[in-house]
């Protein structure tokens, strides 16, 4: 029974996982994510990334941003909506995509009464131009639906 519900536990965590694909080059995309408790004074948003130093893409607090700690990757690239924190929509947009955008991002709130806590995880995949290769194998492969797929390419 216990081995059921670890499994039910990591098909459900991986089912909740987002991921948004977009092109190189776009204006902007949408990483979203929503915060449904009742929302206190005090909620601070963060938005990271744990694979670059410093690891924070945006930060809001007291109902401002606070971008002092901020990766220059991003300085003027991620607005939050000014109303974030009244709906409860507290999704991040990025502008000026590029290639090294993709990632995956952490929506995390924090406040005195619950402490931190991670509301989602957002994977990012930036595509280039593709080319298409003369002969070639491409595959698709999604980790969190737990399937893949795969097509042999061939230009004559």
């Amino acid at each position: 029974v216990f081995e059921q519900l670890m499994l039910c536990f990591v098909v459900l965590s991986h089912a909740l996982a987002v991921v948004v694909e977009v092109n190189e080059g776009e204006t902007s995309v949408l990483l979203p994510c929503q915060h449904s408790s009742i929302i206190p004074d005090d909620l601070t948003v963060m938005w990271s990334r744990c694979d670059l130093h410093p690891k924070s893409v945006h930060l809001q607090q007291e109902k401002r941003d606070n971008l002092t700690g901020q990766n220059q990757h991003y300085r003027g690239r991620c607005p939050m909506k000014t109303d974030a924190l009244e709906t409860g929509d507290i999704s991040l947009t990025l502008t000026d995509l590029q290639l090294s955008d993709s990632a995956t991002y952490t929506c995390s709130v924090k406040d005195t009464m619950i402490g931190q806590r991670r509301v989602t995880d957002v994977q990012l995949e930036v595509k280039g131009q593709q080319q298409t290769p003369a002969v070639g194998l491409l595959c698709h492969y999604r980790q969190y639906f737990m399937s893949g797929e795969c097509l042999l390419l061939h230009n004559p």
